[in-house]
């Protein structure tokens, strides 16, 4: 039953290939938990014949038939900017919206993915030596990942990618907003391993349609940290080798769950139990294995 002091609450989620996001389900089970009357739709833009040219009209009718907030995915965080009415410190600094919220007709776009893995990883690492760290893959998620990193401490961020171009692009991108010599773009991989005190994995090796490892097995020393953004499967190879050899590990779905933590408060105003919203995605996570 909704509690009647608290109005119901409509979100939904916008993106590509969504039907088996986990998000939705963390968002209406401790919404129901607190008592809300907690819809959130997925809005998959290929089953509805729609692309990043529909978004205008979606978050027009997301307006009108009342929704509190959108989360947005790929491939949308970016073209979803130029429509929106404000965007947050940490939105504009990462150039990528994964959350709007919808308040008085106005459009406010947040990034809760950069929260959500600083939040994970104070928890899950807590206490690590965060001096070096080396990250492959210079896409995607992995800007937030950065900012978070750098913010949290990492003095030298060490950043490879296939395309040379792309890490040197990243990396001068964080230089210019973090200071000079805060983040590199690599170009000795076994040396930059040697000489930091974790890895951070930003590419999409090991998940489940792409298994394997984003370097060398041989690479990995058991004195490093090893994290991870891919969360199906929670326990990737690269995590299972990097436990085997010592490792102290953090696996992908704190990231996932306190970005949902971040959004849930943005589209309610009330404080989600995190812990719950995590045991719950732990389970679905489970179920699915």
């Amino acid at each position: 039953m909704s509690n009647p002091r608290h109005p119901s609450i409509v979100c939904g989620l916008i993106g590509l290939g969504i039907q088996g996001s986990l998000t939705p389900a963390m968002h209406e089970q401790e919404g129901e938990a607190q008592g809300l009357r907690y819809v959130y739709n997925k809005i998959d833009l290929d089953p509805l014949g729609l692309g990043v040219d529909d978004l205008a009209d979606l978050l027009t009718a997301a307006k009108r038939m009342g929704y509190s907030g959108l989360n947005i995915t790929y491939p949308c965080k970016q073209a979803i900017i130029p429509l929106l009415d404000e965007l947050s410190d940490e939105a504009a600094a990462l150039n990528a919206v994964n959350t709007v919220v919808i308040k008085d007709g106005r459009l406010i776009g947040h990034n809760t993915d950069c929260s959500g893995f600083a939040e994970g990883f104070r928890r899950g690492l807590p206490g690590v030596k965060m001096d070096k760290a080396v990250r492959p893959g210079a896409g995607g998620a992995g800007a937030a990942v950065a900012h978070a990193l750098l913010t949290l401490g990492v003095k030298q961020l060490t950043v490879f990618d296939i395309d040379p171009a792309r890490a040197a692009e990243v990396a001068t991108s964080l230089s210019a907003r973090f200071g000079a010599g805060r983040c590199v773009a690599g170009t000795d991989l076994p040396q930059a391993m040697a000489e930091t005190d974790g890895l951070i994995n930003c590419t999409p090796t090991g998940m489940a349609k792409l298994p394997g490892l984003p370097l060398p097995a041989e690479l990995i020393d058991g004195r490093i940290w090893v994290a991870e953004i891919v969360y199906f499967p929670l326990e990737t190879e690269l995590l299972r080798v990097a436990r085997a050899k010592g490792c102290a590990t953090l696996d992908g779905g704190g990231m996932a769950v306190f970005q949902a933590v971040g959004a849930f408060r943005h589209f309610t105003g009330l404080e989600p139990d995190a812990d719950r919203m995590r045991a719950h995605f732990l389970s679905m996570v489970a179920s699915k294995n």
